[in-house]
């Protein structure tokens, strides 16, 4: 993706067919945690309803047909229409979407993952870790407004 075609908003593929539709908005702040980050891309990969990641191939390269990109605006402001992904049970896989972060001129990370108020698989003991371990909330608690879940993540960037 050029850069310079993305917006703050962007949709996941398949997401029309999806039963459990996501819409994720927030705000990345810089790494004073107060003032908005604008033109950071966030990419977002994720599995399927079942857990399972659809790989795809073109030109030779491999990708998770199940992503998105968003670049955040003036206000650090994201969205982005989704599906609550699934776990595998099989593998002891939490529902999670997998986002990197491209700040301008820097090179690209990861970020923690976003996780499931909701998932049967977050236990209390891993809850406990992981709000001592984070200093911004992971966890999204997706509330249905209008026939949609809707959930917010802000994020801080690195220092």
């Amino acid at each position: 993706y050029n850069d310079l075609q993305l917006k703050n908003t962007d949709t996941i593929p398949d997401f029309n067919s999806k039963d459990d539709k996501l819409k994720v908005t927030g705000t990345i702040y810089l790494s004073d945690g107060v003032t908005p980050a604008k033109d950071v891309i966030l990419f977002i990969e994720q599995p399927d309803e079942n857990g399972n990641f659809d790989l795809r191939e073109d030109n030779e390269k491999r990708y998770v047909h199940h992503r998105a990109w968003v670049k955040t605006d003036g206000d650090g402001k994201y969205t982005f229409y989704t599906f609550v992904p699934g776990n595998d049970r099989r593998y002891n896989q939490l529902q999670q979407i997998f986002p990197v972060i491209k700040e301008p001129s820097k090179t690209e990370y990861e970020i923690d993952t976003f996780l499931f108020e909701d998932d049967p698989l977050l236990s209390k003991r891993c809850r406990k870790k992981i709000t001592k371990k984070s200093h911004s909330s992971r966890i999204l608690s997706p509330k249905k407004e209008d026939g949609i879940l809707v959930a917010e993540r802000n994020i801080i960037l690195n220092p």
